[in-house]
């Protein structure tokens, strides 16, 4: 190999080396923070239980349908919000990564885009625990035929709010969403606006297809969404109008 292919290939080997070195520390703290939280396992589920079992009958409690399923449960939600807990710093780590290549402007768009990705991450799965599980719940219990007693697998109610705390998570990412679309010109505020009705309908079908089959939760995501899709186009013509100016300021940026 010659040395000027080994100086077009140092570059790269180099960003690999330090890609690497960031996934391991960001593995690193999700392995700690797993450590901390897994001696309260058992609690945490409890936690996420909590709105489930608050809404099922008197003398009823959720079973565990296979032999290692009051294990691998309360593992599989403590290793999830250990993710869930260290996704600042997993954020973090990828902006040190990637920053170096942005441009002064893009830096700026960045980091307010990325801690509100985290924040509203967080708020949906909130919203879902507080506001959607309890009126869920309540609904699906009343429901039961008569003679039907309600024993729920933990293991099952584990994927099942898994699920929606995912979907409600990414739900609430919308005006991120909607402000890099308008940030890179893939789109306007103007063509937004107009597409308003669609858009309101496009969240009912969203809503229909990420949450179980009844109008209270359906609802529950669909109208937050149609709100985020509001805020985000405020927030994509503040973006839009400081794009304008920076043009106005520096004519050859265009």
């Amino acid at each position: 190999m010659t040395d000027a292919s080994n100086d077009a290939g140092q570059p790269l080997i180099a960003h690999l080396l330090e890609l690497r070195n960031r996934l391991l520390k960001a593995m690193v703290v999700i392995f700690i923070v797993f450590l901390c939280l897994f001696a309260f396992s058992r609690e945490l589920y409890t936690l996420v239980a909590k709105p489930l079992m608050d809404a099922m009958p008197a003398g009823t409690n959720m079973i565990a349908t296979g032999v290692a399923s009051p294990f691998l449960a309360p593992f599989k939600l403590t290793l999830y919000l250990s993710v869930f807990a260290a996704m600042p710093f997993i954020l973090h780590q990828a902006w040190a990564f990637v920053a170096p290549g942005l441009y002064k402007h893009e830096k700026k768009l960045a980091i307010p885009l990325l801690a509100s990705s985290v924040l509203l991450f967080y708020g949906g799965a909130a919203f879902a625990y507080f506001v959607v599980f309890p009126l869920m719940f309540q609904f699906f219990t009343a429901i039961a035929p008569e003679g039907v007693a309600v024993t729920t697998d933990i293991s099952s109610y584990l994927d099942f709010v898994l699920a929606l705390f995912l979907a409600f998570g990414l739900a609430f990412e919308l005006p991120i969403a909607i402000v890099l679309l308008v940030s890179t010109g893939a789109t306007t505020v103007e063509k937004l606006s107009k597409a308003r009705a669609y858009v309101v309908v496009g969240c009912f079908v969203i809503g229909m297809l990420l949450t179980p089959p009844d109008i209270i939760s359906q609802t529950l995501l669909a109208v937050p969404m149609w709100l985020l899709f509001e805020i985000g186009l405020v927030f994509g013509r503040m973006v839009r109008r400081q794009q304008l100016d920076r043009e106005q300021e520096d004519p050859q940026n265009r």
